[in-house]
């Protein structure tokens, strides 16, 4: 009976880590969560709605090209002789027998359909097209900057859950190996081959080892929160995500291409944002070149007895400004300025970017060798325990050897675990530091367009 009910103890622990891994119909996914990030965060949802902005100011800048036609209608009564004057003109109904100075009431309905459009502003609506271009494409490498952070985040958040959630098939583990030799001082102190203070201890232990349990429960939770705070709304149950089978870790690619930071969204942006700052550079130096302009009228008027009288007119007007209390010039040094900064930021960016690959690299295969040291130190706890506990049943060794067993196994699992999630949030972060996240979920991502090239 007590052989049966040791093979039991020892089993246990065993199916609850083949359950932890057995993947489960109905588990929530990484790539779910990805998605409903994608979709829900509302991060992703300002950015889409400034790439809208940006695309509604583009094509404002771009309707510049197009004529401006109005239409007007009044109605007016006067008896005032220069203005009832002109309304007879209007209405080709003015008479040599009419008193100038004492007109009668006289009433206008007018009708008006006006045109206006810039023949040449020498390129300044060009360019204020393509700069809104320019900062439409580079709201768009916002936003997919954004979103390769975000799926990061996610998936960090994903991974600590399921940490968690291993932790705390540790700690279970470790009290009921704990109550295991408990029962087995018990025993050996009825039978007087051990002392009370075994028993003490092993109690003690057991109490320590329920604590870091309710703490190892509470960090799910906290867990939990954090990853539906990355998602945006709440949707992951942990007895949910729980299901997912444990996953295996890759090491990193031994040759990595160092020039990928080059193609982050966050530079392209930079990028685009600079060539915005020259074309209002170039922009400034022609608010001294003229403007030409073509215009023109029909129009209708009437009084309320007679029928319309049409008549038109159409020309062209130059137009400069002379002085302007040196406001051109202020303009120009403004603009050169922020093109200057703007250049500035794209070298910024491209440092910072750089060491950010190179760091993250280096923490993915920091990471792996890690965990592999962890991994290979799990089978040799794992047989120093049973051993210990095979010693101790048969009064060979002493509590504090079986406790030193007992921690020694604790801590590698824990170290183990810890290591597994470490090396793949850090194998997650190497390809966000590459800008590779974003392209690998770019079917699950709200159509952003793609990024224009700014001459």
């Amino acid at each position: 009976m007590k052989d049966r009910k040791r093979a039991m103890a020892a089993i246990v622990p065993l199916a609850v880590v083949l359950c932890w891994q057995a993947p489960t119909a109905g588990a929530v996914t990484l790539e779910e969560c990805i998605a409903a990030a994608l979709r829900h965060s509302p991060d992703v949802q300002a950015a889409l709605e400034r790439v809208s902005a940006a695309e509604a100011a583009a094509r404002q800048a771009h309707s510049a090209y197009y004529p401006m036609l109005g239409a007007a209608a009044g109605y007016a009564l006067t008896d005032n002789p220069p203005q009832a004057f002109m309304m007879q003109l209007n209405q080709r109904a003015f008479t040599m027998e009419s008193d100038f100075n004492n007109p009668d009431d006289t009433d206008n309905l007018a009708l008006s359909l006006g045109l206006k459009y810039r023949l040449c502003d020498f390129g300044r609506r060009g360019l204020d097209s393509e700069m809104a271009a320019a900062a439409a494409n580079a709201s768009k490498c916002v936003l997919r900057g954004l979103q390769n952070e975000l799926i990061h985040q996610v998936t960090r958040g994903y991974y600590a859950v399921l940490q968690a959630g291993a932790f705390v098939t540790v700690r279970e583990e470790t009290c009921k190996t704990l109550e295991e030799s408990l029962r087995v001082a018990n025993e050996r102190l009825r039978a007087g081959s051990a002392v009370k203070s075994d028993v003490l201890n092993l109690e003690v232990q057991l109490a320590q080892a329920r604590e870091e349990l309710i703490r190892a429960r509470n960090g799910v939770t906290l867990a939990l929160i954090a990853l539906d705070t990355a998602i945006g709304v709440p949707m992951v149950k942990y007895s949910e995500i729980v299901k997912q089978a444990a996953p295996s870790a890759q090491r990193p690619p031994d040759e990595l291409d160092q020039r990928a930071w080059q193609k982050r969204p966050e530079l392209l942006a930079a990028r685009q944002m600079a060539a915005v700052r020259r074309l209002a550079a170039r922009k400034a130096r022609r608010q001294y070149l003229p403007t030409l302009n073509a215009f023109g009228s029909l129009d209708w008027n009437s009084g309320l007895s007679s029928g319309f009288e049409d008549s038109y007119v159409a020309g062209v007007a130059a137009e400069v400004e002379i002085f302007d209390g040196f406001r051109r010039d202020a303009s120009i040094v403004e603009s050169d300025a922020q093109a200057r900064v703007a250049v500035a930021e794209v070298e910024s960016a491209s440092n910072r970017l750089r060491l950010d690959l190179a760091t993250a690299a280096l923490r993915a295969e920091e990471a792996w060798e890690r965990y592999e040291v962890a991994r290979k130190s799990i089978e040799s706890a794992e047989e120093s325990l049973r051993v210990t506990q095979q010693r101790y049943q048969q009064g060979a060794a002493d509590l504090p050897e079986l406790l030193t067993a007992q921690t020694g196994l604790t801590g590698t699992r824990t170290r183990n675990i810890a290591a597994l999630y470490d090396c793949l949030i850090n194998l997650s972060n190497l390809e966000r530091a590459q800008g590779l996240l974003v392209g690998r979920y770019a079917a699950e991502c709200p159509d952003t367009g793609t990024v224009e090239k700014t001459p």
